[in-house]
């Protein structure tokens, strides 16, 4: 007998009975429960085969219960603005009504697409399908496992945010979500578990893998060095870094005998003369300030400030003393 499609309530067209628990069981031990990123891929798009498409105002669309992504890469939504804008809109979100306000719509999966419809000032195509939190979350999941490029450290957060819901006792609904197998998942949900000051100041790290992140982990987890690492958190400046910085930062901390803090990055000034022949940029990180002159009378005014240095000095003192 040909096993059970524990995902068939999602492809069928009739609305889930929350009253039902979708059957997410895959038996076989220490085994993925989904194959291959491409069955997800597949799963992900029979989702919508079939489907009656429509055309949604953005703003009648609430974005999903559970986030999935910690740290949106500025250029891949640029690019992806740029796509549709001049070849419209390829492949279409999924929606669900919403469970708690009639009228509107809950986004399972294509919030990028969602939001370039929005800043576009067009309606965003998508399909509307009936499905409980449960299933939501496992459709979620599986988009994004195959498509959304989402980091380890991204996906961890995401895996410990299902298990906090509590669908089942042994976390298949997690697995089914993200493809993990019960090894896999329990390492992500101990790199998952840090401290927040630690998540934090990491986000997104796009570039750091699974395999940095279990390392560092182990680094944490004696007590000396998460002191250390929330400590140095805690005195350092971290604004203006990435996810991918702030790890490479704290990674430091630990093997560096006598790390020191991450200060801010420069402040620039910028300033031009009315006539615009000569421009400045000055550059200053608290400790240091530098000026550089441009244009065709940049030498000339650069002579002048310093001829003058002695003169403004005395004028700059006697303004901060009254």
């Amino acid at each position: 007998m040909a096993r059970k499609n524990p995902f068939a309530n999602l492809m069928d067209e009739k609305p889930a009975d929350n009253g039902v628990a979708l059957d997410y069981t895959i038996k076989g031990a220490s085994r993925s429960i989904i194959s291959s990123i491409d069955e997800l891929a597949e799963r992900a798009d029979r989702l919508l085969e079939g489907e009656t498409m429509v055309e949604l105002e953005p703003d009648l669309i609430d974005a999903s219960f559970i986030r999935d992504r910690l740290e949106e890469d500025p250029q891949e939504f640029a690019d992806l603005l740029a796509a549709i804008r001049e070849r419209g809109q390829d492949t279409p979100i999924l929606v669900r009504p919403h469970p708690e306000k009639s009228g509107r719509y809950m986004a399972v999966f294509g919030h990028r697409r969602l939001e370039a419809a929005r800043q576009l000032g067009r309606k965003v195509r998508a399909v509307v399908k009936s499905m409980d939190d449960r299933a939501h979350v496992v459709a979620q999941g599986q988009e994004n496992s195959a498509r959304a490029n989402l980091s380890f450290i991204e996906k961890a957060i995401f895996a410990r945010r299902l298990a906090e819901l509590d669908y089942d006792g042994d976390n298949a609904t997690v697995m089914a979500a993200l493809a993990l197998d019960k090894s896999t998942l329990s390492k992500m949900l101990s790199v998952a578990s840090l401290p927040a000051p630690i998540l934090d100041v990491t986000r997104g790290a796009k570039s750091i893998g699974r395999d940095r992140w279990y390392e560092f982990k182990k680094l944490l987890e004696r007590p000396a060095n998460l002191e250390k690492v929330l400590e140095f958190i805690g005195r350092t400046d971290f604004g203006g870094l990435s996810g991918d910085a702030g790890f490479h930062v704290l990674l430091d901390c630990l093997t560096r005998k006598k790390p020191v803090g991450y200060a801010r990055p420069p402040k620039r000034q910028s300033w031009i003369a009315p006539d615009r022949s000569v421009a400045a940029e000055a550059t200053s990180n608290g400790k240091t300030y530098s000026l550089s002159l441009k244009s065709k009378d940049a030498v000339g005014f650069g002579d002048y400030l310093s001829a003058n240095l002695g003169r403004l000095y005395e004028d700059f003192t006697k303004k901060r003393g009254s």
